[in-house]
């Protein structure tokens, strides 16, 4: 009999050629069992989907007991379902009061999508600003606002009208008029290597937008969830935008994406024509009900306050002279090697030494961190070590 792993190898559709392709059998907190029985220390949580770790109890109760209620009934938008309802409202109740509409999708891919219709039919106008070197997902009209060419070429034609600007810079607010209908950012450029923006340009951005009419999406997919060391990563710059995407840790490790905008514009979707942004299994109350349940979790447990006490601690234990540099956003970090064969070396070792680990899509000579918010001092100080040590094995 085949292998699973030569199974997926076979029959699962491939996202590249050399896959990871280890067979995990087992996920709890911070860690996750292969089938040979090896524990790894997960310091990327899913990319920032597991923000309270693996199958946290009280998602486990809260999927079992929808379960026990219904499944899926109906497209999206039409039936009143419990779990779906919850979770809007305690969203809502978190975010700016401009923010009181919550349209959930499956994904954050398809958040994008939907911000994109909607900014276009708010407006009236088509002209997009995106920024070079952000990742918005991977469908042809996220794909349009991703800021890499090496990505985009390979699809062309995508969506016109869409100018990619340089984050962080005066061109790309000059470049936004009353012409355009929304500007995309991610509020830290994850896969760039977690970048930030310049001090103040943020709120430059949020005036411009303001002074064009145009619509302000900010992409928390990533960032979201008290990853960057508050709830929301925007509150750090004292703006809001006006349409949120979010997703990864939205569903507490469900499929779940979203976006969010005033009940005002986001009723432009609903006439003219009718069903004029529809989905079968977005917000699906499964994935609603886990979402709601690591939300809790997440408040209740005060993780989000220790979190830059954790990102300096990360920051003190990985210091080794082949470490060019430690970026953090909060629990987003990017761990700097002179080179991506550099980096793809400790990668691979540090799999076979039990610490789970990834490289960034715009920075792959950067080492991804990005962990359950939950993870404890002991277990990041294990994991550097290990990091260090195969640093170590170069010199």
């Amino acid at each position: 009999m085949p292998t699973h792993r030569e199974l997926f190898l076979q029959h699962v559709a491939q996202t590249s050629t050399a896959p990871l392709a280890i067979e995990m059998v087992k996920a709890e907190g911070i860690y996750m069992w292969d089938a040979s029985g090896r524990r790894y220390i997960d310091l990327i949580g899913g990319i920032s989907v597991c923000n309270i770790g693996h199958r946290h109890p009280q998602v486990v109760e809260a999927v079992k007991a929808q379960l026990d209620r219904y499944m899926h009934l109906m497209v999206y938008g039409e039936l009143v379902e419990a779990p779906q309802v919850q979770y809007a409202a305690a969203l809502t109740r978190l975010l700016p009061a401009s923010l009181d509409s919550v349209y959930f999708t499956s994904s954050g891919a398809e958040a994008t999508e939907g911000a994109m219709k909607l900014a276009k039919r708010v407006t009236g106008r088509t002209q997009i600003v995106a920024f070079r070197e952000s990742y918005h997902g991977s469908t042809q009209g996220a794909l349009s606002v991703m800021g890499d060419e090496y990505w985009r070429n390979a699809f062309r034609p995508l969506l016109p009208g869409i100018d990619h600007e340089e984050y962080g810079s005066d061109r790309a607010l000059e470049r936004i008029t009353e012409h355009t209908a929304m500007v995309i950012a991610e509020t830290v450029q994850a896969e760039k290597g977690v970048r930030k923006a310049p001090p103040g340009w943020m709120e430059r951005l949020r005036r411009r937008c303001t002074e064009t009419g145009a619509l302000l999406v900010l992409d928390e997919i990533q960032a979201g969830f008290g990853r960057t060391g508050s709830l929301w990563a925007f509150e750090q710059y004292g703006i809001a935008p006006d349409i949120l995407l979010l997703g990864k840790a939205l569903g507490g490790g469900m499929p779940l994406g979203a976006f969010v905008a005033s009940r005002d514009r986001m009723m432009t979707l609903a006439a003219d024509p009718v069903l004029g942004h529809i989905t079968t299994f977005g917000g699906h109350p499964v994935c609603c009900a886990a979402g709601m349940a690591s939300l809790q979790v997440l408040l209740e447990s005060e993780a989000i306050k220790k979190v830059e006490a954790k990102a300096r601690l990360f920051e003190e234990e990985l210091k080794h002279p082949c470490i060019k540099a430690v970026r953090t956003a909060g629990l987003l970090i990017a761990v700097e090697f002179e080179s991506f064969e550099e980096n793809k070396r400790v990668i691979d070792r540090c799999l076979e030494l039990g610490v789970f680990t990834d490289w960034f899509l715009f920075a792959p000579h950067c080492l991804r961190i990005a962990p359950s918010l939950l993870i404890t001092e002991k277990d990041i100080t294990e994991a550097c070590k290990v990091i260090r040590e195969v640093c170590s094995e170069s010199e």
